[in-house]
């Protein structure tokens, strides 16, 4: 009876291993597709980089070796590992086999997670150049946004500026101003702050607060320090007291993964705080 049962189960192999010779290229495709798109990854919170993730999505690539999904989907356990000699060449044969839908997004990861801002502007701007008259959104942000984030890195305000009005513009046009993200105007406001704008930067920091409650460390923090700036003690206090209690408390940009650019931390208000004290 076991001889018989090793039997049925070599003549299974057998069948399997034949039916899956004789697939065409198109059900390949469709089949790594679905591996890949379809559901059949397990969504646990350590999926990604798990041994058993990396066979399942290399055995799609070896389905469709086309897939920018799967390419892209590979090389992400190198990013968040730190680990870019390994991540950037399966990244880039995901930009490489469809760049109109990964070239912005490896300008995102350029720009969060590797502050190479001049790699990021090139890939945004050749993002435009795939898809003109069309703001494109990797990661759910607008590139004229980043491009602003990564001018601003560059300590390059004036161009920063023109790309964050850019984007504000298009959120009031479309939208209205309070569907703009908020950071959009507190970067605008720390490039005027860093040109000695303060009047300026106070409008953009007070936006920030406008449409997030009156609850955002980082608007407090720099409106004390424009305040500060202007010989106006009283409300430089009242605002960096308001940034200590609203960062204790959760409310301060930050993201997943990265330090943001001009990340604040506790340590960084408390010195504002005994700056103004002890003026």
């Amino acid at each position: 009876m076991e001889r018989l049962a090793k039997y049925f189960l070599s003549i299974l192999i057998i069948i399997t291993s034949s039916c899956s010779i004789t697939k065409t290229k198109e059900e390949q495709k469709a089949e790594a597709d679905h591996m890949i798109n379809g559901g059949t990854i397990i969504l646990s919170p350590n999926y990604q980089g798990s041994p058993k993730m990396m066979t399942f999505v290399e055995k799609a690539i070896a389905l469709d070796p086309e897939n920018s999904d799967a390419w892209r989907e590979l090389s992400i356990p190198y990013l968040k590992r730190g680990m870019p000699v390994k991540w950037k060449p399966l990244f880039d044969k995901a930009v490489a086999l469809e760049p109109e839908e990964w070239q912005g997004w490896r300008g995102y990861l350029y720009l969060y997670f590797y502050r190479n801002y001049k790699k990021a502007i090139e890939d945004f701007d050749a993002t435009d150049t795939l898809t003109p008259n069309f703001d494109d959104t990797p990661q759910g942000q607008s590139v004229n946004y980043m491009r602003g984030l990564a001018y601003l890195g560059l300590k390059q305000y004036t161009t920063s500026k023109s790309y964050f009005d850019t984007y504000i513009n298009d959120q009031i046009k479309t939208s209205g101003e309070d569907y703009a993200d908020v950071t959009a105007f507190l970067y605008r406001g720390i490039g005027f702050y860093l040109q000695s704008d303060y009047q300026n930067a106070i409008l953009d920091f007070q936006k920030v607060l406008k449409y997030s409650g009156n609850h955002y460390a980082d608007a407090h923090y720099w409106l004390s320090k424009s305040f500060l700036q202007g010989k106006d003690k009283t409300k430089a206090l009242e605002h960096i007291q308001k940034a200590i209690d609203d960062f204790n408390n959760g409310y301060f940009h930050t993201r997943g993964y990265v330090e943001v650019l001009y990340q604040i931390y506790i340590q960084d208000l408390e010195e504002v705080k005994n700056l103004i004290e002890n003026s």
